[in-house]
């Protein structure tokens, strides 16, 4: 899900499909940094390093931009 970003992308479904979705990914995530709630995220999370590959598939894609972000240019 971008972070710090406006637009739009095409209809992709009911929301409750999306939002199985999006729960599914903050369950992955809180599985992978070992976070029994939401409250234990920012006290397990850490940044790891990344190569410019994954920094790459990290930022935004396949949504229509409608406004650049302060902290995202979408022309790199």
């Amino acid at each position: 899900v971008p972070e710090g970003v406006e637009g739009e992308v095409p209809y992709r479904g009911p929301l409750n499909a999306v939002l199985y979705q999006m729960i599914g990914g903050l369950h992955q995530s809180m599985f992978y940094i070992g976070a029994h709630n939401i409250a234990e995220m920012p006290e397990r999370g850490k940044f790891i390093r990344i190569t410019d590959a994954g920094l790459r598939e990290s930022h935004p894609h396949d949504i229509v931009m409608t406004a650049e972000a302060p902290n995202y240019s979408g022309r790199q």
